[in-house]
């Protein structure tokens, strides 16, 4: 896995317009030091110099051992009070390119797959999410055609969440791979709990979410968790039943009837049966997306709202003379109705609305929310 991560470094030495190497002045040069140092020597673009830890004027001589580095005057910094960070900013403003590098096809963080670049569209988000070791990563380099995130049999790796833009026949869409999520009760680390909150914070940022389930292991109280987690964000999900070619006719059939009992609040949300390694099934996705997405920015218009709440209401009248006066869409991204009503409307009836709406407008793959205002004066 170490050997992974000093790769990822090194590609991303290689693909940027500007290298700051950062060293400790406290500890002076050290071996791991001179060898960074040698492979940025070798490299086209500016390279900058940060001495951390030098907190005051009395330290400042001691940067001047980094010259033996061979890449230019260092720059005294400490990152814990911020002091000289905005010089070394000023720095790196100067060196910086009017042309990021790669702003071309091949850029790592402009991947295209298929069809034209959909500059017309607006960007999507799609944030991947899951229990550890269930795929995420190798499904997220799968997806991007890159070797982005670090892939091992450790669960864990994935610390934070890494996005990509792919420009698709859909337009781009930026894909993020996040951390493995676990109940917060047996997170024992610092670094494990920043990263489930990170995660967290991805998926409230993102416009759909692939759930992403090991499907040898089958649908766990966790996974069951997570579902619900991502669905009162207000999130669509697509259900992705990752190592599916490993399982025989038995092991397919009872996982399927899992989902069934288990996600059965997701409503009609689509689960593909893919294998992130091989790439079996994933040519469903991006239709499948094409649909999500249709969903999620659906306008509908008001006077189609009111006439199926309307005739919900003759069908179905709410108790206690309470009763939808009038409707509208206030807004998309998720489609957001609001009601305005005689009285307070009880929960389990604004759910038959809700079913209501969902039906009439083929909304069943995404999250419908519900706002109730009373008319004044009633």
């Amino acid at each position: 896995m170490d050997a992974k991560v000093s790769a990822q470094s090194e590609k991303s030495m290689e693909g940027a317009d500007i290298v700051v190497m950062v060293v400790d002045s406290q500890a002076g040069i050290t071996a791991d030091d001179e060898g960074v140092a040698g492979r940025l020597r070798g490299r086209t673009g500016p390279v900058l110099v940060a001495v951390n830890k030098v907190d005051d004027e009395a330290h400042e001589d001691l940067i001047w051992e980094f010259i033996r580095l061979g890449l230019g005057d260092p720059f005294p910094v400490s990152a814990l009070h911020g002091r000289g960070v905005g010089d070394l900013l000023d720095a790196v403003m100067a060196v910086l390119p009017d042309e990021p590098a790669g702003a071309t096809d091949s850029d790592a963080a402009m991947v295209s797959v298929s069809g034209q670049p959909g500059a017309d569209h607006p960007m999507v988000s799609v944030s991947i999410v899951g229990r550890p070791n269930a795929g995420k990563s190798t499904l997220f380099n799968r997806l991007i055609g890159d070797e982005r995130s670090v892939v091992h049999d450790q669960p864990g790796t994935t610390r934070d969440a890494i996005d990509t833009v792919v420009q698709t026949e859909l337009g781009p869409i930026r894909f993020v791979d996040t951390a493995g999520m676990r109940r917060r009760a047996r997170i024992d680390q610092a670094t494990e709990y920043y990263s489930l909150l990170r995660a967290l914070a991805a998926v409230d940022r993102s416009d759909i979410a692939l759930l992403v389930l090991d499907a040898t292991v089958g649908v766990t109280h966790q996974d069951q968790r997570l579902a619900e987690r991502i669905d009162g964000a207000g999130c669509p999900i697509v259900v992705l039943l990752n190592k599916w070619d490993l399982l025989d006719t038995e092991a397919r059939e009872a996982i399927a009837l899992d989902i069934d009992h288990r996600l059965h609040f997701l409503g009609d949300a689509a689960v593909l049966r893919v294998s992130a390694l091989s790439g079996k099934g994933l040519n469903r996705l991006l239709p499948e997306l094409r649909g999500v997405i249709a969903e999620y920015r659906r306008r509908i218009p008001t006077q189609a709202v009111n006439r199926v709440l309307r005739d919900a209401q003759a069908v179905h009248p709410a108790p206690d003379g309470a009763r939808v006066l009038y409707a509208t869409q206030g807004a998309t991204d998720p489609p957001t109705f609001t009601l305005f009503a005689n009285r307070t409307l009880p929960r389990t009836y604004l759910r038959y609305l809700e079913r209501r709406l969902r039906e009439a407008f083929d909304l069943g793959s995404v999250p419908v929310k519900l706002r109730v205002r009373r008319r004044s004066g009633e």
